[in-house]
């Protein structure tokens, strides 16, 4: 969830694959893997061309990152042909040996170099139709420019990239924003190109309706040589997705754009929603990929505001929510989506643990490995806590939202085939994406059980351990929640508007067990302060025996974990703790209430 974004990346390297070279006909076009697939006879004789460039952490630098991955966008619309790999990200070559080992999808790839972005534009050849030119006196102009790049299968350009490469090039020129947004119609060149864009490309049906990108723009960022969302963009160009970057709030006005009319942003990031919800009402369920500005939205070091981080992330899924929206909050530095997402898909199936048939006076405790809810800590953060040796000693249970599928299918399935009898997955925020479900209008329900079902299906999940709302679930809300997540639905409420919002007691709900997620050990520091988090847990609770209690632990290792375990155990003897799978957990749970149940 909360994170920054990451700006430093350095040497990059891009991997072309293409069938003989022969780019110029393109006559195969492979397109999106179905479940089931395997790979073929001619994915065999693909080969992987390799771009590098330099990033100094230049402007430079970020406009040549820019323009590499629009490219790769569109390349990658004709089958998973451009790979992303950097010398001081170890991820991406980390999953290229991965799936490039004998029986994995990239195993019988060969890789040969190629150099300059004039031989990427070579190769890409027809499929590019044009330039877009972005003005940097209006930063938020890169973000209207890639919506461009997708709809009309362009690349962007800096001025001084533009002049460069065009002249050799001959691209024509599809749009040229340079001058275009003087703030005379909104009072902000910001919000004044976010609507232009709305009017041309939004509301006229040319965007993806089921993708949003909650990208930076180029302020600061550009100077600073930083890539972390240039080098996503090839996501946001292969779907043709509208690209954004504005406040969730209405009471303040952003730090990029101090002089505008107070509630400026809040009412253009309306428009977007407005106008995709138009276009997805009934058919679908809309991601939002990204996340919010650190330094623009909220209070940060030099950068005074009324809002603080983690309440600015709340906000703007409440925002979101009623639209049909959800999060896939951070996903700066992650490379090779376009690619990734085409990965032959299996069948998933989880382990499921033997049956725990009798409730004994004790703590039953699970931990949720928790936060691989979006793109980066999936492919980015997890391996190194999956890769720690005391992974299997215990059972955990690793929150991972299943609609990541749709980005990281090979990752996903990694995952599974390397768990041990004692790796479980769940949802993690909220369930099949981030959203807050008290928030979706009744109407939309059948949508959101439709959505989610279909996800949870794909990966064998039927727990969502972390609903993310700003009040416990309506009885709607649980019924809709039992046709997906049967096993087992807990939640974090946190009322951030005063509204009288409460954390549901535990109960069963026609069969589905509900209760709170406890968020007292999110934050990992050492084994003493994670083990005196969950005593003070435990007490506040009332010590019950036998009592439930279901920890969130965010970016921690399996040895963390253990160790803290130990340093409880050992500090308080006298409390019986046994740490169970989520499946046990919660059938126990049912057994439990059902026999005593809460008063409602």
């Amino acid at each position: 969830m909360t994170e920054g974004t990451n700006q430093g990346l350095g040497v990059a390297a891009i991997v072309l694959a293409v069938v003989h070279c022969a780019w110029q006909s393109l006559a195969f076009a492979a397109g999106p893997a179905e479940e089931g697939t395997t790979m073929t006879k001619s994915d065999s004789v693909r080969v992987l061309y390799v771009y590098e460039f330099a990033n100094r952490g230049t402007p430079a630098a970020y406009d040549e990152a820019l323009a590499v991955a629009c490219l790769q966008g569109i390349a990658n619309r004709e089958g998973p042909l451009v790979y992303v790999v950097s010398s001081t990200s170890v991820r991406p070559s980390y999953w290229l040996d991965i799936f490039s080992r004998e029986k994995n999808w990239l195993c019988n790839r060969n890789q040969k170099h190629v150099s300059g972005l004039d031989a990427l534009v070579e190769i890409v050849g027809d499929h590019l139709k044009g330039a877009i030119i972005w003005d940097p006196e209006v930063p938020a102009t890169i973000n209207v420019a890639s919506t461009i790049a997708g709809v009309r299968s362009g690349v962007v350009l800096s001025p001084e990239l533009a002049n460069q490469c065009l002249p050799k090039w001959k691209l024509p020129v599809i749009e040229d924003l340079r001058g275009r947004f003087d703030g005379t119609e909104s009072g902000s060149k910001k919000n004044e190109a976010y609507r232009w864009a709305i009017r041309e490309y939004l509301a006229k049906g040319l965007c993806s309706s089921h993708l949003l990108c909650l990208f930076e723009d180029a302020n600061k960022v550009r100077d600073e040589g930083g890539i972390g969302y240039a080098v996503t963009r090839d996501w946001a160009v292969m779907n043709r997705a509208f690209v954004f970057d504005l406040s969730p709030w209405g009471d303040e006005a952003p730090k990029d754009d101090p002089n505008q009319p107070l509630g400026t942003d809040l009412e253009t990031y309306r428009m977007i929603l407005r106008e995709t919800l138009k276009h997805s009402a009934g058919k679908q369920m809309t991601e939002l990929t990204g996340f919010f500005s650190f330094w623009k939205y909220s209070n940060v070091p030099g950068y005074a505001s009324r809002h603080e981080p983690v309440p600015t992330e709340w906000e703007t899924v409440y925002l979101i929510s009623p639209y049909n929206c959800y999060q896939n909050t951070i996903s700066s530095d992650c490379y090779n989506q376009s690619f990734h997402s085409q990965a032959p898909r299996r069948k998933l199936k989880q382990r499921r643990p033997k049956p725990m048939d009798t409730v004994e006076k004790k703590a039953y405790v699970c931990i949720l490995m928790a936060d691989y809810d979006s793109a980066t800590p999936l492919y980015d953060f997890l391996p190194k806590f999956w890769d720690d040796s005391n992974r299997g000693k215990i059972p955990l249970a690793w929150g991972i939202n299943p609609n990541l599928i749709e980005t990281y299918p090979d990752v996903i399935t990694y995952l599974y085939e390397t768990a041990t009898e004692n790796d479980h997955f769940t949802s993690d925020a909220s369930a099949a994406g981030y959203f807050n479900p008290n928030r979706i209008e009744p109407r939309y329900l059948p949508l959101l059980v439709k959505h989610n079902r279909r996800f949870f299906r794909a990966t064998d999940m039927t727990i969502a351990p972390m609903v993310l709302d700003w009040d416990e679930p309506t009885p709607a809300v649980k019924d809709a929640f039992a046709k997906f997540a049967p096993d087992g639905y807990a939640t974090i409420v946190m009322d951030l508007h005063d509204t009288g919002g409460k954390t549901p007691k535990p109960h069963v709900w026609k069969g589905m067990p509900v209760t709170e997620l406890i968020n007292d050990t999110c934050n990992f520091v050492s084994p003493k302060q994670t083990s005196d988090a969950m005593y003070a847990a435990l007490m506040s609770r009332g010590k019950a025996m036998p009592g439930f209690y279901f920890f969130r632990i965010v970016w921690t290792p399996p040895t963390a974990i253990l160790e803290s375990l130990d340093t409880f155990r050992k500090e308080h003897p006298e409390i019986p703790i046994e740490v169970v799978d989520p499946y046990n957990f919660f059938a126990l749970f049912e057994k439990y209430y059902e026999r005593t149940p809460t008063t409602r």
